[in-house]
């Protein structure tokens, strides 16, 4: 994954907030923090520009199933 990534964040009052770009490694840390889960919409050049659940880039979704397993084992 090399690309700079966008994310929607709720906002006040049920409004989203596109933020971005951030780094494939900001990317990573923000799914670790859980600001980006399966639902969170996401944005590159990767999904060519579309709005997609996080749960679709396979990446990001094995990054964060492996985030689950080892905090499980702790």
């Amino acid at each position: 994954m090399s690309a700079d990534w966008y994310y929607m964040e709720s906002g006040w009052i049920r409004k989203a907030k596109r933020v971005g770009p951030i780094t494939d490694a900001e990317f990573l840390a923000r799914i670790e923090s859980g600001k980006i889960v399966p639902h969170t919409l996401v944005q590159s050049s990767k999904t060519k520009g579309k709005w997609i659940p996080m749960n679709l880039v396979a990446p990001a979704m094995a990054h964060y199933k492996e985030h689950l397993a080892n905090s499980e084992k702790r």
